[in-house]
Order: C-alpha cells, then structure tokens, then sequence
C-alpha cells in the first residue's frame, strides 16, 4: 500500500474533522491506496459511543463518507461534494475494538457523478457497515479555485 499525502496539510483554514492533523477533537486519518482501492485505520473509543460500547451510527457515516472522499481526490485528482449516501448497519462496532479499516472504490462514474462503495470493518474483518455514496466531481479548475486542489500524490511519486 502506498501511503497518501494530503494535499491540504498546512493549509489556513483547514479544519476537516475527518483528516485534518490539527483537529483538536477530529479523527486524524490517514489513507493509503490499495490498487484501485482507497484504504484507512481507526481505532475507536468510548468517546464516539451511541449505546454502551456501541460506536454511534452517525460517526460510522462520517468515517464512510471521508474516506469516499478520499477516492475521488486521489483516483480523479479532483475535489467533490457529497451528494448522497446510503448506508447500512449490517453489525455493531465496538468501541473497544483495537482497530476499525476502511475501504472505499469507485463502481461507477457518469462525467461528473461518482458512484463509490465503501465498507467499514471490526478488527476481525468483519464487514460491520457498509455505504454507497454518490458523489459530486469538480472541474479541475474549480477545485483548484475554490478547494485550494492541486494534486493528490503518494509518498512514493
């Protein structure tokens, strides 16, 4: 797996709770490409809790929807939007499980519509949700406008 840099690293301004490394309260992922998947880690804690030793839903959301993301930034080379998401609860997850992988790719792309799965499993591998998001595609152009996107590369190029 190739580790990726994150474009907006350093950037003013740039708060994503999801990837951001200064984040105070954010999840600090990181992402790696796979082949033509986009993968990350997390490891959870009572913190995100819905029920008892339960990781909320809407956090599991927010984890699929970022990494989802993340595909379109490096696969296309391009910022997006999030247009819809559908997701599906199959098992709880854990808050003390040790770690939590994301897993992302594209399944279908209409010009500037993405159709992208992703699944989020327990440290056993177990595939506890999973989403298929729909997502927005910028012209290279405005994303470099109004996202500040000019590329997203590995550690390796």
């Amino acid at each position: 797996m190739k580790k990726i840099i994150n474009p907006w690293e350093g950037m003013p301004g740039y708060n994503c709770i999801g990837c951001s490394p200064d984040h105070p309260f954010g999840f600090h992922l990181h992402f790696y490409e796979d082949g033509e998947d986009i993968v990350s880690q997390w490891q959870p804690t009572p913190d995100f809790q819905g029920w008892v030793n339960t990781l909320h839903g809407g956090i599991q959301a927010l984890l699929l929807d970022e990494i989802c993301g993340w595909v379109v930034t490096r696969k296309l080379q391009t910022a997006g939007v999030t247009s819809r998401m559908e997701t599906r609860y199959k098992r709880p997850v854990s808050t003390s499980d040790t770690m939590l992988t994301l897993r992302a790719h594209i399944v279908e792309q209409r010009r500037n519509i993405i159709t992208i799965e992703a699944t989020l499993s327990d440290s056993t591998g177990k595939v506890c949700t999973e989403a298929t998001c729909t997502y927005f595609a910028f012209p290279k152009e405005k994303a470099e406008r109004d996202m500040h996107f000019k590329e997203c590369a590995t550690e390796e190029e």
